[in-house]
C-alpha cells in the first residue's frame, strides 16, 4: 500500500534555469516553441508563496515564479470562471464573446428563483463558445501544425466540446464546472476513465499530460510543436484533501495563528475570510503543486523543457465568502466573483528559454486576453484582431504600450459581488455600479487594498476613466443587467439580516471544525488514505 499524493520534497527538485542554460543553445532562432499552459480554478492571488503565502506550500509552482517572469500584476479576464476560460480561447473581453457568467447561472427573471431580493436582473448571456465565430487558441496552432491536448476542466457550454476548438486529445474535459465525483477516485467524469480507487484528480491529469508530451516526442521528436493546456479542477469545491494532509495543515495553522485580524469581515454584502487557515484547501493546494512538479520534472527528464514556455494561472480570484470560503486573499479586496482586486488578480507566471533576464518581478499589468496573441507570436501564425496583446516583446526585455483593461460582470456573483464594471488605467481602477450608477475609484499603487475611495478628490481622471469605459461598453455590444420591477428594498435588507448571521454563523463552525483535532468528514477520508500499487 501507498499514500498516493506525493510529497512536496518528493517532486520538488526539477530547475527550470538547469535545462534553459543547456537549451538556449539549441533553441533556434526560427524554431517554433511548445506551449504548456496550467490554468488552476478559483486560485487566489495569494495562494503561493511566491505571492506571498506563508500557510499554503507551493513549491513547484513557485519555482515557475522564479526561474520565469512573475507578473505582479497579472489579472484574470473575469471573476467567475467560464467567462476567463472563453478569453483564453479567444484573446477576446467578456463581452465580445458573450459568455460573461459561469455557464450555469440563472439570469433574467430566473435569478429571483434565488431569493436574493436584487434590485437588478441580470441579463442573458452565451452558454456555449462559438467556435464558429471565434478562430480558438488550440485550432489555431493546430492548423498551424502544432499538436494539441487538453487535460481538465473546460466549462465551455455543453454543445461546445474541447475538440471543437481545436483540441485533439481531450482528457477530462465537458460542461461540468466542478469534479462531480470529487478529487479521489471514481471522478464520475464522461471524459476521464477512473482510476483506482484513490487515485487523485489533479496528479492523474498531470500523468495524462505527461504520457500526451512523452507520445508525442516519440512519434515526431523535434520536429512538430505542441501545445498542452493542462487545466486543473483544483482548487474549486468541493475542497477534499488526506488525513496526512490534513493534519499536517491543521497543525501548521494552530502552531502559527493569525492573531492581528479578525477570521472573517463584513465587506459590501457578505462577511469575507481574512486569514489562511484552512487545512483542507491547503492540502488540497499541495495536491495540486505536487502534480504541477510531476509535469516539470518530466518535461525536464525529456528535455523539452529547453523549447517549451510555460505560463501558469488561475481563472479568477480565490472563493473566500459565502460556503466554503476555501481560501483568503487579504491583503486584496473580496475574492471570487467580487468588483475588487481579490476577484480578479491571480497569480501570473511565464517561463519561457529564451526570456532575457529570467528570474525577475514584472509590474506590467497583463490579462488572460494576452496569452492569446503571445502564443500565435512565437508560433509565428497571423494573429486576428483581438483584444489582447503579445507579451513577447516583456519576455524579452522590453515593454509594451501602457494600455486601459476592462472588465464587465452584469451579475450578482454566487459567491459575493454586484454587477459592475471596470477599467484599470495605469495605477487608477474606476468601479462603475450598474445599480444605482456610482463609481468608486482607487489608485492601485498606494492602495491595493482598495480602503480608500478617492474619486472625490479625482473627479475628473474619474469621470475620463468612465467616459472611456461607457465607450468600451458600447463598442463590445455589452449586454447590461436591468431594473427589476419587483425589487423591494424592505425584503432586500430583511433577507441580508437574516443571512448574514446565518452565514457569519456557519463559516465559524465549520472553521472551528476543520481546526478540530476529531475532525472527521467520513469514516474513509474519500477512501484516499492508500491504495494498492
Amino acid at each position: 500500500m501507498k499514500k498516493m499524493n506525493i510529497s512536496a520534497k518528493g517532486i520538488a527538485s526539477f530547475s527550470l534555469m538547469a535545462g534553459a542554460t543547456l537549451g538556449l543553445g539549441s533553441c533556434k532562432e526560427n524554431e517554433r516553441p511548445n506551449f504548456l499552459i496550467i490554468l488552476a480554478d478559483d486560485f487566489g492571488g495569494m495562494d503561493t508563496g511566491a505571492c506571498g503565502s506563508t500557510y499554503y506550500e507551493t513549491p513547484n509552482i513557485d519555482r515557475i515564479a522564479a526561474e520565469g517572469i512573475h507578473f505582479t500584476d497579472g489579472y484574470a479576464a473575469c471573476n467567475v470562471s467560464s467567462p476567463t476560460r472563453a478569453s483564453l480561447m479567444t484573446g477576446m473581453y467578456t463581452p465580445c464573446h458573450g459568455i460573461t457568467d459561469w455557464i450555469g447561472s440563472p439570469s433574467g427573471e430566473a435569478w429571483r428563483k434565488k431569493g436574493w431580493h436584487n434590485m437588478m436582473l441580470p441579463p442573458e448571456y452565451e452558454h456555449n463558445l462559438d467556435t464558429e465565430k471565434f478562430l480558438c487558441l488550440p485550432q489555431a496552432l493546430k492548423d498551424a501544425g502544432y499538436s494539441t491536448f487538453m487535460a481538465g476542466k473546460w466549462h465551455l457550454g455543453d454543445r461546445t466540446t474541447p475538440e471543437m476548438a481545436g483540441f485533439e486529445i481531450n482528457k477530462g474535459g465537458y460542461h461540468a464546472g466542478q469534479p462531480k465525483g470529487g478529487y479521489f477516485s471514481p471522478y464520475q467524469n464522461p471524459k476521464l476513465e477512473d482510476g483506482p480507487d484513490g487515485e487523485n484528480l489533479s496528479m492523474r491529469l498531470a500523468q495524462e499530460t505527461n504520457a500526451f508530451i512523452e507520445n508525442h516526442l516519440k512519434e515526431n521528436g523535434d520536429r512538430k510543436p505542441f501545445m498542452a493546456y493542462l487545466s486543473f479542477y483544483a482548487t474549486h469545491t468541493p475542497v477534499e484533501t488526506t488525513k496526512e494532509n490534513w493534519e499536517y495543515f491543521r497543525q501548521k495553522a494552530i502552531d502559527n495563528p493569525v492573531t492581528d485580524r479578525e477570521a472573517f469581515k463584513l465587506d459590501g454584502n457578505w462577511t469575507v475570510a481574512q486569514i489562511q487557515d484552512n487545512p483542507l484547501y491547503a492540502g488540497l493546494v499541495r495536491q495540486m503543486d505536487d502534480a504541477v512538479g510531476c509535469v516539470m520534472q518530466r518535461l525536464k527528464e525529456l528535455g523539452a523543457d529547453k523549447n517549451t514556455i510555460v505560463i501558469f494561472m488561475s481563472d479568477n480570484g480565490g472563493f473566500a465568502s459565502l460556503g466554503w470560503f476555501s481560501t483568503s486573499n487579504y491583503p486584496y479586496r473580496g475574492g471570487k466573483s467580487y468588483q475588487w482586486e481579490g476577484g480578479t488578480r491571480i497569480p501570473f507566471f511565464i517561463y519561457a528559454p529564451m526570456a532575457k533576464d529570467n528570474g525577475r518581478k514584472c509590474m506590467t499589468p497583463v490579462n488572460t486576453v494576452d496569452i492569446y496573441p503571445t502564443l500565435l507570436d512565437y508560433a509565428q501564425v497571423e494573429c486576428p484582431d483581438v483584444d489582447g496583446v503579445s507579451l513577447r516583446p516583456v519576455i524579452e526585455g522590453g515593454d509594451i504600450e501602457e494600455r486601459p483593461m476592462f472588465w464587465h460582470y452584469p451579475h450578482y456573483g454566487g459567491s459575493g459581488g454586484d454587477p459592475t464594471s471596470i477599467i484599470r488605467d495605469g495605477d487608477w481602477k474606476l468601479i462603475y455600479y450598474h445599480e444605482d450608477g456610482h463609481c468608486e475609484l482607487y489608485n492601485l499603487r498606494e492602495d491595493m487594498m482598495e480602503q480608500h475611495d478617492v474619486i472625490a478628490d479625482n473627479a475628473r481622471k474619474a469621470e475620463d476613466m468612465r467616459i472611456s469605459l461607457m465607450q468600451w461598453l458600447k463598442d463590445s455590444g455589452a449586454r447590461m443587467p436591468v431594473p427589476d420591477p419587483e425589487y423591494n428594498p424592505d425584503e432586500r435588507q430583511k433577507f441580508l439580516k437574516k443571512e448574514r448571521k446565518k452565514i457569519l454563523d456557519e463559516q465559524n463552525r465549520k472553521r472551528d471544525a476543520r481546526l478540530k483535532d476529531d475532525y472527521q468528514p467520513d469514516k474513509t477520508w474519500w477512501g484516499s488514505q492508500a491504495i494498492d500499487d
